[in-house]
């Protein structure tokens, strides 16, 4: 039997847990995309495994669905190790924001990850959840994190939390790659 790629596992198990809560849900691929606002046969295509889903399009279907994102990704394991530069990343489109799940087992309602924004580029992401908490700690390098129309500049080892639901991005200003430990705290 062909082995199945990581990558290509990653979207089998997206599109098989889309599925099942549309189903305990007793939910349509219709229903599905009217609460997503993502399209029915794009949706279908990911619950097939036919389509490699962007980090926009997942973050768009965890919040339309209100779940945290990596819930997408649960692992039934009971001891996880996540290992920098290993296993599951996601970027976005233009490739210079990539995370990497630290926990996908992790509790509903708190999440964790690695970031990495490429030098000199920015990062707007998607709205997150209402109520949800964003905690980010610069690992290596610096960022420039704007939270409304605050710009809030933060070094090696700085902290910063916010309401993820607000507007906000990050900047990466230096020549250098800059790596963050995020946490998400949803409040549903």
């Amino acid at each position: 039997m062909e082995e199945v790629d990581e990558s290509k596992q990653l979207v089998l198990q997206i599109g098989a847990a889309l599925k099942r809560y549309r189903k305990e849900n007793n939910m349509s691929l219709d229903d599905l995309a009217e609460l997503t606002g993502v399209s029915k046969l794009t949706l279908g295509n990911i619950e097939r495994g036919e389509t490699n889903p962007t980090l926009g399009m997942i973050w768009k279907i965890s919040k339309g669905i209100s779940l945290p994102l990596l819930a997408l990704f649960k692992s039934e394991d009971p001891v996880s190790l996540y290992r920098a530069g290993e296993g599951l990343r996601f970027s976005n489109e233009q490739k210079n924001w990539v995370i990497e799940p630290v926990f996908k087992n992790a509790s509903s309602d708190i999440e964790m990850c690695r970031a990495y924004i490429q030098p000199n580029s920015s990062y707007h992401p998607e709205g997150h959840h209402v109520n949800t908490t964003e905690i980010a700690t610069v690992m290596t390098g610096s960022i420039e994190i704007q939270v409304n129309e605050e710009i809030h500049t933060l070094n090696q080892y700085d902290t910063i939390s916010f309401r993820a639901d607000s507007p906000h991005s990050y900047t990466n200003h230096t020549n250098s790659e800059t790596v963050l430990h995020i946490a998400l705290k949803y409040g549903f």
